[in-house]
């Protein structure tokens, strides 16, 4: 890691209520499906006896090697596994793992990786384009930006960040890059300002931070993989086992509101039917019918937890 690297850390959101609402027991069986600076895994880490076992997963081999380090004192209850917790299923298989007590996913990107200026999720540093959250793969904002067509680019700037503004971005984007491939996260940050009209520059966020947004969506996967992750974590959750849920924004927090309703439901037949034919049983109740929101005192320290919400549902 280059010197000049900020530590690799992450203000861990709703830490207390997040683990307290796993309801841990010293020798269950716990997973971390976003290890990130390590905050979540030592909360959870320091209530597990010698006989209980925390699976941490992170895709960035930064985010374990920090994380090793921070929780050595633990190292005899955890297995840290570097993947995607989209394959949380595949993991715990491999693991010889058939139930679960627990799990806990915070969707938030790291401190680290948005203050790493060579890992180009920022528009407050000029970066080579990148945003990928597993250094390791394929696809980078760089080709997203180059290679979409200007239809792509509109539906993912407007779906995934709600930019009025998508449309007009898209086409500048494309009308630049046939003069010159866009390569750094400054060139991006000019050619949005230039695609949004001065007045609308005027007020609220910085005029790039929703279509960064998006771009780091489209590259990571981050809503695809949500509701597969959650259906994986509810079948492998013992009965009685929580999952603690963490969003940053209103789509993730859908997906998670509706995967949550989606298991709790039971019976999918028709409403004339006279008696159920499908069989299907609720899977899971939820713990929180409205989510938890970060605390005065939390958003006084860490101002990028406005927008978190908290779900949490227990398997039946």
């Amino acid at each position: 890691m280059d010197n000049m690297a900020p530590a690799f850390s992450h203000y861990s959101v709703l830490l207390d209520e997040s683990v307290d609402g796993l309801s841990i027991k010293p020798d269950g069986i716990y997973v971390d499906c976003t290890l990130g600076g390590g905050g979540h895994s030592e909360a959870i880490a320091s209530r597990l006896n010698k006989g209980g076992r925390l699976i941490s997963i992170d895709q960035d081999t930064a985010a374990i090697r920090a994380s090793k380090i921070r929780l050595e004192k633990y190292a005899d209850r955890i297995e840290f596994v570097r993947d995607n917790f989209r394959n949380v299923g595949d993991v715990l298989t491999r693991l010889g793992i058939d139930k679960i007590d627990g799990a806990i996913i915070d969707l938030g990107v790291s401190s680290y990786q948005l203050d790493t200026p060579e890992r180009g999720f920022s528009y407050m540093h000029d970066a080579p384009l990148d945003m990928r959250m597993d250094p390791d793969a394929a696809l980078d904002a760089r080709e997203v930006v180059n290679t979409y067509s200007e239809e792509q680019l509109k539906k993912i700037i407007f779906e995934y960040s709600e930019e009025r503004f998508a449309g007009r971005i898209a086409a500048k984007i494309c009308d630049v890059r046939e003069r010159k491939s866009i390569e750094t996260t400054y060139e991006l940050v000019d050619i949005i300002k230039s695609a949004i009209p001065a007045k609308a520059r005027e007020d609220g966020p910085h005029p790039a931070k929703r279509t960064f947004q998006a771009i780091r969506i489209e590259v990571n996967s981050e809503l695809s993989i949500i509701e597969p992750t959650l259906d994986a974590l509810i079948y492998a959750l013992g009965v009685g086992g929580r999952l603690s849920v963490i969003t940053f924004h209103s789509l993730e927090d859908r997906i998670v509101k509706q995967t949550f309703a989606k298991a709790s439901r039971g019976c999918t037949c028709p409403s004339n039917f006279p008696v159920c034919v499908c069989g299907n049983k609720p899977k899971i109740k939820t713990v929180t019918h409205k989510p938890i929101l970060p605390s005065e005192r939390e958003l006084d320290e860490n101002p990028r937890s406005r927008s978190a919400k908290l779900r949490v549902a227990e398997k039946l």
